[in-house]
């Protein structure tokens, strides 16, 4: 049992406690429960709350949120596209966002999907190499390639 201002008044029943913070107009706060025996505090619960609330939102702002950007290719895109997404992809690099890309396979491209695939990731990874890097392996799936670039550190 810790009182109001901040002193520990050692190990008491609940009837005493409540009584001790009803007399201080306070209320008694179990601060730590898995302790043995449980840690309470006289305090006011209201302002012990909005606290609580203010430190959660400031821990929050100094957390760094990772931002995905996706990019839909096809394996037979012409080289001007490619390019123009690739540039959305530098940008997006640039801005330290991480990059998924998918290649996404229809119909006949099935066909050739052992040669245009490895192709095009090539080109992707050969033009993005200065600022991203390969995440993990390329995965085949549901007549898709999946793959993502990370920013490299600077």
């Amino acid at each position: 049992m810790i009182d109001n201002v901040g002193k520990s008044l050692g190990v008491l029943d609940l009837e005493s406690a409540l009584k001790m913070a009803d007399d201080a107009n306070l209320d008694l706060v179990e601060i730590n429960p898995n302790a043995d025996p449980p840690v309470c505090k006289i305090m006011d619960y209201s302002k012990f709350k909005y606290d609580k609330i203010k430190k959660e939102k400031e821990a929050k702002k100094h957390q760094h949120e990772i931002v995905i950007k996706n990019i839909q290719l096809r394996p037979n895109i012409k080289d001007h596209d490619l390019e123009i997404k690739l540039k959305h992809a530098l940008e997006f690099l640039n801005k330290n966002y991480k990059v998924n890309f998918s290649i996404q396979y229809k119909g006949r491209d099935l066909e050739h999907k052992d040669k245009t695939g490895p192709e095009l990731l090539n080109k992707i990874l050969k033009y993005l190499s200065e600022k991203g890097k390969l995440e993990k392996d390329p995965v085949f799936e549901n007549r898709e390639i999946y793959f993502s670039i990370i920013p490299r550190k600077n």
